[in-house]
């Protein structure tokens, strides 16, 4: 049986926490990759990379697996009902429900994440708690059928966990092989664990007018829950 998953693709995506996790899941036997959208027309993501939708929210079939990258474009969908209606039908029939970086805030605004362990970009992680989730510090968190992952990489992380829990671990060490996931970063800098502390401030500091925004949102989506 042709499993069905379905990655939103929105108005200033972030493409990677998109493209990462398409490219694992594409290379799955059997499996149908869905980028769902209200309608048809092209959008550019965060970086200006044009992505086309090509199913929309009301031709979109049942899902196994239903996931909501992050970007810059999450502020909206969080207060978007429409979005937010279609996130909780597919989520209550869906085997696994599941986000990338800041994805799991939309999940949280759609009431997805309450009482579950849950985890998102390090910059946004304190914004969490206020949606019910319970913030665990990890590339990859299970919690039941939601599965989130961390910050824009991790979402390869995340797909591969995912794919072995649908194929196999063999089929999915095989794409892991495919596609040459073997990091080696030429430097020790991609959580603030490890980065220099002038490295860390400055990130701080480029997220802070998003990290503002993003916090007026979920309060007052918080309120409403």
């Amino acid at each position: 049986m042709t499993l069905h998953i379905g990655l939103l693709v929105f108005p200033r995506v972030q493409q990677l926490d998109l493209t990462g996790p398409h490219d694992v899941f594409s290379s799955l036997p059997d499996t149908t990759v869905h980028l769902l959208w209200k309608d048809l027309a092209p959008l550019k993501s965060s970086s200006g990379l044009t992505l086309v939708p090509d199913t929309t929210f009301n031709d979109c079939p049942p899902l196994d697996v239903i996931c909501v990258p992050g970007g810059a474009g999450v502020g909206d969908l969080m207060e978007d009902p429409e979005t937010l209606d279609f996130i909780r039908r597919q989520a209550s029939q869906a085997r696994f429900v599941t986000s990338v970086c800041t994805g799991a805030l939309v999940l949280g605004a759609a009431g997805l994440l309450r009482g579950r362990k849950a985890t998102t970009h390090w910059a946004f992680h304190e914004l969490l708690a206020p949606l019910g989730a319970i913030p665990v510090r990890d590339r990859v968190v299970r919690d039941g059928n939601l599965v989130t992952g961390g910050g824009v990489t991790a979402g390869i992380d995340f797909a591969l966990t995912l794919a072995s829990e649908l194929v196999g671990e063999q089929q999915a060490q095989a794409v892991q092989l495919q596609l040459e996931y073997a990091p080696a970063p030429p430097f020790d800098a991609g959580s603030p664990e490890t980065a220099p502390p002038a490295v860390v401030e400055s990130v701080r500091q480029r997220s802070a007018d998003s990290l503002a925004r993003r916090l007026e949102i979920v309060t007052r989506v918080a309120a409403s829950l």
